[in-house]
């Protein structure tokens, strides 16, 4: 399987099992992505949410170019943008706090999984960046929306996001990015992360998130979120974009 479901003690993860494409998303994943959703929307028992990938190496690469680099026009590459979009939002908008476990690199779309998280337990050894620049084209996936309505420090935002390039831990919890930082065994840090935010009631937790998910919809976060899929599907046939996949694709 290319991802796999579990809830265990109030805690459901789900987790991209591609650790021999870096976690890379596929449709596959995405498939998995709808169904864990599905799951744990109306869920009550579940206290918590977590989105990781397999191995220490890679969290998420962003979208899995091999399978994606086939689509040339912006009507080609906008449902699959849209759709993950569409998903993201979904996973942001969950009742209970959702945790991006980053337990190694997190790229390109993988910032904007974790992104569309509340949180983001970090790794002292990953790294992240939206590197979706080097390819000429901007986050697809909602991830800078979800960016300028949770960091609002514009200025810090933009650049995050326009300098294209990957950050260490330490850097990525100075602009605000991650939430917190482990050393060694990430389920030891994610059952670090947990205990404490456990000391206050669950239903505390769920009533503050109930809030903020009112916030985006007043905002039309969604709405947002898929312009920006539009706005990179266009950029997408640009030959621009199609030399620096060709570029990338031939070094690897």
């Amino acid at each position: 399987m290319t991802y796999k479901i579990e809830i265990i003690d109030c805690v459901a993860t789900f987790t991209i099992n591609r650790p021999e494409m870096r976690n890379a998303v596929n449709f596959d994943v995405m498939d998995g992505l709808e169904e864990f959703l599905t799951t744990v929307e109306n869920d009550e028992s579940v206290s918590f949410a977590v989105v990781t990938g397999s191995g220490d190496r890679a969290f998420c690469s962003g979208g899995d170019l091999s399978e994606f680099h086939g689509f040339h026009t912006a009507s080609e590459a906008y449902p699959m943008l849209s759709r993950m979009a569409a998903l993201l939002f979904r996973l942001s908008t969950l009742p209970m706090p959702v945790i991006a476990l980053v337990n190694g690199a997190a790229v390109g779309g993988g910032c904007e999984i974790a992104s569309a998280c509340d949180y983001r337990v970090v790794s002292s050894s990953a790294r992240a960046g939206f590197i979706q620049g080097t390819l000429a084209i901007t986050s697809g996936w909602g991830g800078a929306t979800q960016l300028f309505a949770k960091m609002k420090n514009h200025d810090t935002v933009l650049k995050f996001l326009t300098e294209a390039k990957i950050h260490n831990a330490e850097d990525l919890k100075s602009i605000g990015w991650a939430s917190a930082i482990y050393d060694g065994d990430a389920e030891i840090g994610l059952h670090d992360f947990i205990s404490k935010m456990s000391k206050i009631h669950l239903d505390v937790h769920k009533a503050y998130k109930k809030i903020a998910i009112q916030n985006w919809k007043n905002a039309e976060i969604e709405k947002h979120m898929l312009q920006e899929a539009e706005q990179c599907a266009k950029l997408w046939e640009s030959e621009a974009h199609h030399e620096a996949v060709r570029n990338f694709i031939n070094k690897k």
